[in-house]
């Protein structure tokens, strides 16, 4: 089972990171996966009741590392934490299949309540540097979540996001041939290097936009208004002259 988890793990980071040149550089030299294999130990300590034990080896992964995963969180298979330092991932999170982090994700709580209050993060989910997804809410399978965003509210799934707080940007959709399931493409850093339209920027858009009509309609009063006042003057002239 664990020569499995590390064959899977490596692979994919060597699939997704070009700086990856061999198996034995990804397993000696990313903490990232240091991190998820002393999660594991960790982990199953915590499931039996060893929990003193299991906060010691997350403690101690967190010195090595600089990752800090708490040992009650669910992480699924093949997780990347790509560069890593700064991740938190709190006691009730729960991750999907093929998740990929990277450096100063917080995976947080906003109640100090027991029971659930980390986010759960389905599968293939990639999520930016700095980004921090707060509260019991659920991030749909193949979401991005672009760098340094601030997730509190739910996010469909195959949906992106940007920004504080984070909102959903417009993406052109991919077409697959028939019969034929669309590729999920990925995402460095969950950010889209696509053209796609900002949701702050489409407002911004929107604005203008109805500025430039409102000063187009207010022209046009005032071009009538000032013809209406030309008549006015051209027919009291024309009075005068004929009482004169």
């Amino acid at each position: 089972m664990t020569r499995m988890f590390l064959r899977e793990t490596i692979q994919t980071y060597r699939q997704r990171d070009p700086a990856a040149r061999s198996d034995i550089e990804v397993l000696l030299c990313y903490p990232g996966l240091h991190a998820v294999m002393w999660h594991r130990l960790a982990h199953a300590l915590w499931t039996r009741r060893l929990r003193l034990l299991g906060r010691m080896v997350s403690h101690f992964s967190r010195m090595v590392t600089g990752i800090e995963i708490h040992p009650g969180a669910v992480i699924g298979r093949r997780c990347v934490i790509d560069h890593g330092m700064g991740v938190v991932i709190g006691e009730t999170a729960e991750l999907g299949d093929d998740v990929y982090l990277y450096h100063q994700v917080t995976l947080g709580g906003t109640s100090s309540e027991t029971g659930k209050r980390h986010p759960t993060v389905g599968d293939n989910v990639i999520i930016g540097a700095g980004a921090k997804v707060l509260g019991a809410i659920r991030i749909g399978d193949n979401a991005r979540i672009g760098a340094n965003a601030v997730v509190v509210a739910e996010v469909p799934a195959n949906t992106t996001v940007v920004g504080i707080p984070a909102r959903p940007v417009d993406r052109p959709i991919e077409r697959a041939p028939a019969g034929q399931r669309p590729k999920v493409r990925f995402d460095p850093y969950g950010t889209p290097c696509d053209p796609c339209l900002d949701p702050l920027l489409h407002e911004i858009d929107t604005l203008r936009s109805e500025l430039t009509d409102l000063e187009a309609r207010v022209a046009r009063a005032e071009s009538r208004k000032s013809d209406r006042s030309a008549e006015s003057r051209e027919s009291s002239a024309d009075d005068a002259v004929r009482r004169g």
